[in-house]
């Protein structure tokens, strides 16, 4: 069986966890709802650091982009942030090729 990459009390509702050593932000925009995506940012593949306000922030350049679909909403970056795969399995969140592991 796959690792857990998070949990679902760790996640606030309108914001995000970044797990940094799995390169994997995972948001939850409204209650029940839980996103991943990818922390390398699209401009200049730096990792995005922070989710703060409903926006994920990539410091190097100030790009920031939506927690619920990865959207850009302040450039320089032009592209969203990848998306991930998601699966709840309880309260556990695994993400990317773990999604696809049935366990």
């Amino acid at each position: 069986m796959s690792a857990t990459l998070t949990t679902t009390d760790r996640v606030p509702v309108g914001g995000g966890v970044i797990v940094a050593e799995r390169g994997v932000v995972v948001t939850q925009p409204v209650e029940g709802t839980f996103v991943a995506f990818s922390t390398t940012c699209p401009h200049r593949g730096c990792a995005v650091r922070a989710v703060a306000a409903g926006t994920i922030n990539c410091f190097c350049h100030g790009s920031r982009f939506r927690i619920a679909d990865g959207a850009v909403v302040g450039g320089p970056a032009e592209e969203p942030l990848r998306r991930l795969p998601v699966v709840v399995v309880g309260a556990e969140i695994r993400v990317g090729d773990e999604a696809a592991d049935p366990g």
